[in-house]
């Protein structure tokens, strides 16, 4: 199989570091005979994969209906005898649809999808789900696959492959202090963290009001940290004001050292209410961190209750506050969930398995 990944996201996140993982994964399977990467030019992905030595070419991409783009996509597939175009963005979709309908070309498209948001909503975006050249479509989670159907009329096309993180990044899993002294945090207090983009259904609004009840509360000592940026970063810090809450809440910024910080968590507290699956739970396994997380999405795809972590009512703070608490006073249990939650990552999420998985059902397209 000769396999081009394509995107045109010009963002860091989840989705983004996936490509470069299965990149590096099928470098050691066989039935890969020679893979390539086209992204936008001077986006993370492009400059990763450059700096990793990836088979990556640039495209300037203006608009996901840029006919000259098209074009490229078409004259790349031909010259390198692709087998299969797996699209991962959804400008990319749209272009990858334009090449293959008006440039003609004989690749499979197989699209990989990790938005629970509908496609349904104008003509050509429903079309372009149902274009006859999109052999598959490969979600990150059922809840994925449940909000397509309103879209895709063959809901045999849709499959699920989970998140996948790299156990080799997440090698520290001792405390040593890092976050207590850059934010002169007492030493007696445990950290409380989320990392996390500040948009709207990351709903930071409930964590917010989470920590508000714990605070009150007082059972433990703790100073609280969000990790990230995003659009909703100033109404974000606007709130914590209101809540008289600046000297519990920690706004750490956009961190590139999170294999170092988040083994610092006592416990990672994340609210979102329409993840996909939420990848950075995962990487909370890897670390060995307690997790109390939202019963929203795909998360409990990646959380067992009451197994490898707890989950809370969706919005609801005083739940979130109840579990944390009640997580925070048991050491032993703790020690239970991450224990069972690193085996559950191992078992599911490692990029082994993942790229395996991917594999299997990008090879099936040929049969079908």
């Amino acid at each position: 199989m000769k396999l081009l990944q394509i995107t045109v996201s010009k963002v860091w996140r989840g989705h983004e570091q996936k490509i470069i993982y299965l990149y590096e994964a099928f470098e050691d399977n066989p039935g890969i005979d020679n893979q390539y990467i086209l992204c936008a030019k001077n986006s993370p992905v492009y400059d990763i994969a450059m700096e990793k030595k990836m088979q990556v070419t640039g495209l300037d991409v203006s608009s996901e209906y840029n006919f000259k783009v098209a074009k490229q996509i078409s004259e790349f597939v031909k010259e390198h005898n692709i087998d299969i175009v797996f699209i991962h963005s959804s400008k990319a979709h749209t272009l990858a649809v334009i090449s293959h309908l008006i440039f003609k070309h004989s690749a499979h498209l197989v699209l990989c999808r990790t938005l629970i948001k509908r496609v349904d909503t104008n003509f050509f975006r429903k079309w372009k789900y149902n274009y006859k050249g999109i052999k598959k479509i490969i979600c990150v989670s059922n809840p994925v696959v449940d909000v397509l159907k309103f879209a895709v009329k063959d809901h045999s096309k849709m499959c699920v492959v989970g998140s996948v993180t790299d156990v080799n990044k997440f090698t520290k899993t001792e405390k040593n202090g890092l976050l207590h002294k850059e934010f002169n945090i007492p030493t007696d207090h445990k950290i409380i963290g989320n990392i996390a983009e500040f948009t709207g259904f990351k709903d930071h609004y409930t964590w917010i009001d989470a920590v508000e009840e714990l605070v009150k509360r007082n059972s433990f000592k703790a100073t609280y940290i969000l990790v990230g940026k995003g659009s909703l970063e100033k109404d974000i810090r606007s709130y914590v004001s209101e809540k008289n809450l600046e000297d519990h809440i920690v706004f750490a910024g956009f961190r590139k050292d999170i294999p170092k910080i988040l083994p610092e968590f006592d416990l990672f507290m994340f609210t979102s209410n329409n993840e996909p699956t939420g990848g950075v739970l995962i990487e909370a396994y890897a670390c060995r961190v307690p997790i109390v997380a939202a019963n929203a999405g795909g998360i409990p795809e990646v959380i067992v209750h009451n197994e490898t972590g707890l989950l809370a009512e969706v919005g609801n703070p005083i739940d979130f506050a109840d579990k944390v608490e009640y997580l925070m006073a048991k050491a032993e249990l703790q020690k239970e969930f991450t224990e069972n939650g690193y085996q559950y990552l191992i078992d599911n999420f490692t990029k082994k398995v993942i790229a395996e998985k991917m594999y299997k059902e990008l090879n099936s397209v040929f049969t079908s």
